[in-house]
């Protein structure tokens, strides 16, 4: 069969094994049945994909990290979020569940809960751009490579993506039968299993099968029934088939199923709450002290009788479809997604809520949720690339997208009368069921009508209401990206893209309480709501650049690039129409990039610098009108974000190769849009405040160091730092300040292992050290003045793997 692969498969294969941050020794390790000669272990050998189009990385005229599958699994780094530790222009914002959980490129990203709004930073795939981020934020379990790209890419992607794109491509079959067997042990009761075989089943069609399975008890204590949470219980599989009919054609079938039943995201008590200030769970915190946030870092235990917790269900099907025609590659890609996400969350955050029979707030408030979501996505695409031969090449496609989802959202908490709303409650009930006398009586003495009725509203009085919710995406857009050489050195880079987006969505909020009653959070049955909404919106946006090769492996490159992101609707449980009923806006964004490459066979050295101006800042607002504080997605107004980064690799000897990158970004507002619940006359100028998750400095580095010995058996050693700046969490408030806990102090964070390598590496075991130097620290505020998101990696803790192969 390999004397029938054709070119273009080659090339593919060649793609599959390429990466601009990949280890030297990997690198040597694609095929250990061949031998390499120096030109073909050379970084200036290294190609990538980003462009749709198999070009060595020193040609590329994007700022792009790439991530082998190797390196991944060299550090060790088990899903999306550890992008934050490998890429140091990546930020991750971990919500209480996957679906609120998001990825920031450049410091800018959307932070949403709202079931009607888009990323900014698109997540493909397999070349299947995907709703939600929160789809990939799963187990990283059969990857070949993943690719960041930076700034926008909507010239080169199907769908809209303003910010960057963090492309994931799996693993393809093999027609040589192949498999591995790797297993992960860490303290705290924490595994992983994973079983890989691939191998020709004719000679035209080769499969491959991986299955996952992982498995974790978690390392926060719930004091209230002394079980361990924030751990996991996930398994997955996905089968790959390969069929090349002809030597000009291949087609590659894609399968996937995910399941994940995981006790997280509990938020953690670092500041004090005042709620239950005689737990055990109570932080060793003096609170805020001079505008200082007293963070108890150390906090690993919380005091809730209501377990958070995180139900994802996936499944995913794609058809690729590669034909060489003429001196053109054409390519259809089709494919369906869906994703169930049911999320629990503890939103009183204690044990004793709800017990008390005072009214709130003297007494601690019941608040607990429950929201399912279905997620369903069908996407086709088409494009036709140029060969690379000639002065003008180009890569043309034509993309459909369709999303539905459907959301319930019940809230149950504790009956609210602080200010009178259960006499208003009372009345409205009183209007609607009874007549005549009854009326009378039952308006002209509400307190005594309430008595008859037994209605305390107390705080151990719960009511409820539940929000039903639906949107819906439709996504169609044209698409072009070249390169016109004007000679041998010089080039010309262009790109332009027509996108229609069409948002609707449907939202109804029902109070479930006999009596339509308020609740903390609860709205009353006087606010139900019925509503429906659409919008539509086209754009026209571009790319225009130059590219001079300077010497051999050496270029420089300038671009302007338009990004652009949808409108949408901020429809969430406690939607308002009169307030979240409009459209956001899109939003749109101008970028500037100067960049300087140089590849050599032991030195590989990227600069990149950047600015970008964004209007229509999707962003999320404070509103604490209702008595409880919620977040608004709005367009917050304009902000700019610039800056400069490098990555770098470098061969020291054969043994000894050192990966790197640096990202300084100053991610800053340039005008505050003022929330409409606010006078505008007590908005106050914000330039030059912080956007949310841009720490201006992030830096990695890690090292990889060979030992051959003549026993049999190599030496691995692996180490890398990272380090984070702070980082607020939350966008200012009205008058233009930050909240002291919203900032996020900065860590570092070293990991290491060594692994002894068996018989060419058909056997490898490898002793782990995550967070050496058992740095604690926070990723994400959540909100109250004293909720935390800690991850497991805040803690120092130790692992050992096993991985055999043939």
């Amino acid at each position: 069969m390999n004397t029938r692969r054709s070119q273009l498969s080659r090339a593919i294969s060649l793609a599959m094994t390429s990466g601009l941050l990949l280890s030297t020794h990997s690198y040597a390790q694609q095929d250990t049945t061949t031998e390499q000669t120096d030109d073909e272990q050379s970084f200036e050998q290294i190609v990538v994909t980003s462009q749709k189009r198999v070009q060595s990385i020193s040609d590329v005229p994007v700022a792009v990290s790439v991530l082998r599958g190797s390196q991944i699994e060299s550090a060790f780094a088990n899903n999306v979020e550890n992008l934050q530790t490998l890429v140091p222009s990546v930020s991750f914002r971990k919500g209480t569940t996957t679906r609120n959980s998001a990825l920031t490129v450049r410091g800018i990203g959307t932070i949403s809960f709202s079931i009607a709004a888009e990323p900014s930073v698109a997540t493909v795939v397999d070349g299947v751009v995907l709703g939600r981020s929160g789809q990939a934020f799963a187990d990283l379990y059969d990857v070949d490579r993943i690719e960041v790209l930076r700034g926008p890419q909507g010239t080169l992607f199907g769908k809209n993506a303003s910010a960057g794109a963090v492309n994931i491509t799996t693993k393809d079959p093999t027609y040589d039968v192949s498999g591995s067997l790797s297993t992960e042990f860490y303290q705290d009761n924490e595994y992983r299993l994973k079983g890989t075989i691939s191998g020709g089943l004719t000679d035209n069609l080769a499969a491959s099968l991986t299955v996952f399975q992982g498995k974790f008890d978690g390392y926060i204590k719930n004091v209230y029934n002394n079980e361990m949470v924030n751990g996991y219980d996930r398994e997955g599989a996905r089968a790959v088939f390969l069929y090349e009919p002809a030597d000009d054609m291949e087609v590659k079938f894609i399968a996937e199923f995910y399941n994940a039943d995981d006790d997280c995201c509990a938020d953690l008590e670092l500041l004090p709450s005042g709620r239950n200030t005689d737990s055990k769970a109570a932080p060793n915190s003096d609170g805020i002290v001079d505008g200082v946030a007293d963070l108890d870092l150390e906090q690993r235990q919380i005091d809730h009788d209501f377990e958070s917790r995180t139900i994802d269900k996936h499944s995913a099907f794609s058809v690729q479809v590669d034909k060489t025609i003429g001196d053109y590659t054409f390519t259809s890609i089709t494919a369906q997604r869906s994703w169930d996400n049911t999320e629990y969350r503890e939103g009183d955050f204690t044990s004793t809520a709800g017990d008390s029979s005072e009214p709130v707030f003297d007494a601690q408030f019941l608040l607990h949720d429950v929201g399912p979501q279905q997620w369903s996505q069908f996407s086709q695409e088409f494009r036709m690339a140029s060969n690379l031969d000639g002065p003008f090449n180009y890569l043309a496609g034509l993309f459909y997208w369709n999303m539905d989802s459907q959301r319930s959202f019940t809230r149950e908490a504790s009956c609210q009368n602080n200010a009178g709303q259960l006499d208003t409650a009372l009345a409205y009930y009183a209007e609607n069921n009874l007549t005549g006398d009854d009326l009378t009586a039952a308006l002209s003495d509400l307190d005594s009508y309430a008595s008859a009725l037994g209605v305390t509203c107390n705080a151990n009085d719960i009511v409820s209401a539940t929000a039903y919710m639906s949107s819906e995406f439709n996504n169609w857009a044209v698409y072009g990206d070249g390169t016109y050489d004007i000679d041998d050195d010089l080039r010309l880079i262009f790109g332009l893209r027509y996108t229609n987006d069409e948002v609707s969505y449907t939202h109804r909020r029902v109070n479930n309480d006999e009596y339509g009653r308020t609740g903390v959070g609860v709205r009353p049955a006087t606010l139900d709501t019925d509503s429906q909404g659409s919008t539509d919106e086209s754009n026209v946006s571009g790319r225009l650049g130059i590219q001079y090769d300077i010497a051999s492996g050496q270029m420089v490159y300038a671009t302007y690039s338009q990004g652009y992101k949808g409108p949408g609707f901020n429809v969430y449980y406690n939607f308002d129409p009169d307030v979240d009923g409009d459209p956001i806006g899109a939003e749109e964004s101008d970028a500037y990039e100067i960049g300087y490459k140089y590849a050599s066979r032991d030195i590989l050295f990227n600069l990149a610098l950047f600015r970008t101006d964004i209007e229509g800042f999707q962003a999320n607002n404070f509103d604490c009108s209702d008595g409880t504080c919620i977040t608004r997605l709005t367009n917050a107004g304009d902000v700019t974000t610039q800056g400069v980064e490098v990555d770098f690799m470098w061969n020291a000897t054969d043994n000894l190769t050192f990966i790197g990158g640096v990202a300084y970004t100053k991610a800053e507002i340039e005008k505050f849009n003022c929330p409409l619940e606010v006078d505008p006359a007590s908005c106050t100028d914000r330039s030059g405040l912080d956007v949310p998750f841009s720490p201006d400095l992030k830096y990695s580095m890690s090292a990889e160091y060979v030992l051959e010995t003549s026993h049999g058996f190599n030496v691995y050693f692996n180490g890398s730092y990272v380090y984070t700046d702070e980082q607020y969490s939350d966008l200012p408030d009205s008058v233009g300040e930050f909240n002291p806990a919203s900032l996020l102090p900065d860590y570092s964070l070293v990991n290491a292992s060594v692994g002894l390598s068996f018989n060419e590496d058909a056997f490898r075991v490898s002793v782990i050290a995550k967070n050496l130097l058992d740095e604690s620290y926070v990723t994400t505020y959540s909100g109250d003045n004293f909720r935390y998101q800690v991850p497991r990696d805040a803690d120092r803790y130790f692992g050992v793997a096993f991985k055999a192969q043939f």
